[in-house]
């Protein structure tokens, strides 16, 4: 086992404070902590994580709040190890297999697995010329990562980004102009089998007919590294590196607000909290962008994202939840993830998009106690919910359709062998998309964030660093949404940190996503 380095780590007498103990904000104040900086992080909220914590209900049900599978762990596995720990000493993750269950409302499933030869013969028994194609499209989207990491990997904080040695490279690989569905379409005719590798743009609240080509690489990086699941829920994630943090000397205040950043001329210097005046050599920030940065930050110390281009940002998707306490157990055809994919689902994504509650949604279920019996008490079920829907821009009355379209959620769940639901609720938790607004200040209730098209990419996308002493980090800032990504986003910002505070830092061995190996397969 790797020494920890808090025992003879240098202070370099720099201090800065993070605001959100989000992932992304832990993960830039473990790497400042390693480097000898003195962090305090402030998060509002009683625990950490954001919306990558898990609670535990009335009852004893556990239930993720957000985030409900883990995808890539060898970016933080890098962080822990440049910290002198090993990921898997503080946290027990389960490659799923398979790693989630479609279902398509028009007819057919697929249980999508790692093991090429079975997910060929998955495709294979409702598509068979479409099954001999699924390596190409592997082998191609290998190359398409490996090609775009270092894109990934770097600032994108100045126009010249565009024409880097990087983004050069990648540019023939990426197809800018091509949507997901589009591209899948060199391989896959059926639009069943386009959707089981394109259904992940939902990861970015966006439509696979509208999302940039790029993103194919998603349902690449889930069948080449595996999907997981954190023992004890996604919020175990967020408590390790917690943990870790505390044991670097970071500060963690909980239950505190900061209410504004302070700045002497442009120069973010500190932040106010809990009337006090808490002063550091930077200040980062972690939070929902367009809902937390215009509250604490004067328009003036943001010209390029002035309030009325915060206004007009085009945003993801949100959320209707339901977070379901069960007696009884469900049946053995409900694995850990499944997907519900509505009979006309380009309809179904059309209407979202377009600000149209969708009365066939897709749905998705995690059945968390598939594989880990800790989510629930014996002889019961937590089931988590989701259903994609128009964020507040929509102008839809919640407060209306609420219970109707609750219902009508629970009728879609028959579709899937869960006819008895009503009957057996013990917990029930609602959050539609004005408690995503109200209750977790998401902007809108847009719960991944800004849109990932081209004009909110890159350089385009909120700069990790946003100004002289002012950080961003999280899904609202480049490079994205997604928990690998913003583990990532948060190594380009620290190491940002690191050259405008002339730290000495330690450098993790920053592996390329597309060669690095699986946790499973790390030393």
């Amino acid at each position: 086992m790797l020494q920890p380095r808090d025992g003879y780590r240098t202070l370099s007498g720099r201090r800065a404070v993070v605001v959100g103990a989000g992932p992304g904000g832990l993960a830039v104040a473990l790497m400042l902590a390693r480097d000898g900086v003195q962090v305090t992080v402030i998060e509002k909220e009683e625990c950490v994580g954001g919306r990558t914590r898990t609670v535990t209900a009335p009852g004893g049900y556990r239930f993720d709040i957000g985030p409900t599978f883990f995808l890539y762990p060898r970016i933080l596995a890098d962080i822990f190890e440049s910290c002198g720990e090993r990921l898997e000493d503080h946290l027990t993750l389960e490659r799923l297999d398979p790693q989630y269950h479609l279902v398509f409302e028009g007819g057919g499933e697929i249980r999508a697995t790692p093991d090429v030869a079975r997910l060929e013969a998955e495709i294979a028994r409702i598509a068979p010329d479409d099954a001999k194609n699924v390596r190409r499209f592997l082998d191609d989207n290998r190359h398409k990562l490996a090609a775009f990491i270092p894109v990934l990997q770097q600032a994108c904080d100045s126009i010249r980004s565009f024409v880097s040695p990087a983004m050069l490279a990648a540019l023939p690989l990426l197809r800018p102009h091509a949507t997901v569905d589009r591209d899948l379409k060199r391989y896959f005719k059926d639009p069943r089998v386009r959707l089981a590798f394109s259904f992940q743009t939902k990861y970015l609240g966006m439509s696979p007919f509208r999302c940039p080509s790029l993103f194919t690489i998603l349902s690449f990086l889930e069948y080449e590294h595996g999907v997981y699941h954190p023992v004890g829920g996604c919020g175990a994630v967020s408590e390790a590196m917690a943990g870790l943090a505390r044991r670097l000397g970071v500060e963690i205040k909980l239950g505190t607000s900061v209410d504004r950043v302070l700045f002497e001329g442009k120069r973010a210097v500190g932040v106010e909290a809990g009337g006090e005046r808490i002063a550091a050599d930077a200040v980062v920030i972690n939070g929902d962008f367009a809902k937390v940065v215009p509250a604490l930050v004067p328009e003036a110390r943001r010209p390029r994202w002035r309030d009325a281009k915060v206004e007009k940002a085009r945003l993801s998707c949100s959320t209707y939840m339901l977070y379901l306490g069960l007696e009884g157990r469900m049946p053995e055809s409900l694995g850990h993830h499944t997907i519900l994919l509505s009979e006309d689902y380009a309809r179904n994504i059309r209407e979202v998009s377009d600000g149209v509650l969708p009365m066939q949604p897709s749905i998705y279920v995690q059945h968390a106690g598939y594989t880990d019996g800790g989510m629930a008490p014996p002889g019961h079920t937590s089931l988590y919910v989701l259903v994609p829907v128009p964020n507040l821009r929509a102008g839809i009355d919640w407060a209306s359709v609420g219970p109707s379209y609750r219902a009508l959620v629970l009728k879609r769940l028959e579709k899937l062998g869960l006819t008895d639901i009503e009957s057996r609720i013990r917990y029930e938790r609602v959050v539609d998309p004005t408690q995503w607004r109200d209750d977790f200040a998401v902007h809108e209730g847009a719960t991944f964030n800004l849109s990932h098209d081209l004009g909110q990419m890159l350089y385009f996308r909120p700069h990790n660093r946003f100004g002289p002493g002012l950080y961003l980090v999280g899904g609202g800032t480049h490079p994205g949404s997604g928990l690998p990504v913003i583990y990532e986003g948060a190594r380009i910002t620290a190491r940002l940190m690191a050259e405008d505070l002339a730290l000495q830092p330690v450098r993790a061995r920053e592996r390329p996503l597309a060669t690095a190996p699986s946790l499973g397969e790390a030393s």
